[in-house]
């Protein structure tokens, strides 16, 4: 597995680029990216490279989700 360093000019361009990475993930195996991580997460699903890369991603996602949503709480 290879480990890749991405930056982006804003919050918003990595959490696109991400749903992006999770929309062809969603595709490939027919379940949405909650659905994925929830059976991930319990031990339902096998720990291939894909499905590591995929929890990664999606933990990434959210992490960079809440935060945009601090931001915004702190705005309006």
């Amino acid at each position: 597995m290879r480990k890749e360093r991405n930056e982006y000019n804003s919050p918003i361009d990595a959490l696109v680029t991400i749903a992006k990475r999770l929309s062809t993930y969603e595709i490939r195996h027919g379940m949405s990216s909650e659905d994925f991580f929830n059976k991930y997460e319990k031990g339902l699903m096998e720990d291939s490279v894909d499905f590591v890369e995929w929890s990664n991603d999606y933990r990434h996602y959210l992490a960079i989700r809440t935060e945009i949503e601090k931001h915004l709480r702190h705005v309006a």
